[in-house]
């Protein structure tokens, strides 16, 4: 599991930093200077759930999954910013079921389950890191995932 990860947005003017032993935090960036850090935390899903997902690599099967849950807002993100929003307690659930390397995942991923969420396999098994038994880069493709704020999940 990835221990720390520090995730910016410059187009958003927002960094954001988790560590495993301690917590999660947020802060704006103006003119390159880091403001004030704010504590993030996930946040427990209301009726509807707000979800990101990616817009131009989403596919059927991640619909399907999306349609499980009465959905509020759906945002569209980079990789790991769509962590990052799920910590932010700006959405609840990020579902990905297509290709991901884990560099593309592994900062986002520490955030979120700095900040209180989850991440597990569609099967709920834990999300691991590391070399996956493939050759070469392939090593390190991300199985499917799911992740969450303070919610339950569908597997």
């Amino acid at each position: 599991a990835p221990a720390m990860g520090i995730v910016y947005a410059p187009a958003a003017g927002r960094l954001y930093v988790g560590a495993a032993d301690d917590g999660a935090w947020a802060a704006n960036v103006t003119d390159g200077a880091i403001g004030t850090r704010e504590p993030i935390a996930v946040r427990a899903p209301g009726e509807a759930v707000d979800v990101v997902a990616s817009k131009s690599h989403r596919t059927p099967e991640t619909d399907a999954y999306i349609g499980q849950y009465p959905v509020g807002e759906l945002v569209s993100a980079g990789s790991s910013l769509k962590f990052c929003l799920v910590a932010d307690a700006r959405a609840d659930l990020y579902p990905r079921m297509g290709p991901t390397m884990q560099w593309d995942t592994a900062a986002g991923d520490a955030v979120l389950r700095a900040a209180g969420g989850k991440v597990v396999t569609t099967e709920g098994a834990p999300f691991r890191y590391g070399p996956n038994g493939e050759a070469g880069v392939a090593a390190f493709r991300n199985p499917w995932f799911i992740a969450a704020g303070a919610m339950d999940l569908k597997t």
